[in-house]
């Protein structure tokens, strides 16, 4: 069995500047440079066949390349006890174009629709205690005014996530490239 999900893998020099972040936050387990990246779709754990098959449909979704930005800090959920914290992403209708299209390709292979709206963010941290409200709205009053830049998007990834001692590691099992990338 492996576990996937489809993704968009970030350019490292804003995965470095989200790594700039980190701290502030007792009880926060951070995410590394190399585990950041902005969920289209989970989809669970299958098996090779579902792998196999799962890799060749996203290879027919037919989606522009874009430019994204990623802008502020909150976190989830907005009331009650906080457990993620994320970094927040410009709205972009070509970005929820690829998601519409990722959640169609999944479920027309006989997965269960997600059926959660499409939030999309880059996860900083997912907190393992209670955050004081004062600390939580220090983090984001002192980061609030994050922004990447624009940065351009020529291909979305189909992640495998392999759970260990010291979190998950991703692995890109297969990148396909959107429409008028440059190669």
């Amino acid at each position: 069995m492996i576990r996937l999900f489809v993704a968009l893998a970030l350019p490292e020099d804003v995965r470095r500047r989200m790594e700039g972040l980190r701290g502030g936050l007792p009880g926060a387990r951070w995410q590394s440079a190399e585990q950041m990246h902005l969920t289209l779709r989970f989809i669970g754990e299958v098996d090779g066949a579902a792998f196999r098959e799962i890799g060749d449909a996203l290879g027919d979704i037919e989606a522009e390349a874009f430019t994204l930005r990623l802008d502020g800090v909150g976190h989830f959920p907005p009331r009650g006890r906080a457990r993620i914290v994320w970094a927040g992403v410009v709205p972009n209708p070509a970005l929820t174009h690829l998601r519409e299209r990722t959640e169609a390709t999944i479920t027309s292979l006989g997965f269960e629709p997600d059926g959660r709206n499409f939030a999309p963010h880059v996860t900083l941290a997912r907190l393992t205690a209670r955050v004081p409200a004062h600390r939580m709205q220090d983090f984001v009053s002192y980061h609030g005014m994050f922004n990447s830049g624009p940065f351009a998007v020529r291909s979305f990834e189909l992640f495998s996530s392999h759970l260990g001692a010291g979190g998950a590691h991703y692995e890109i099992e297969a990148s396909y490239p959107l429409v008028g990338a440059e190669t």
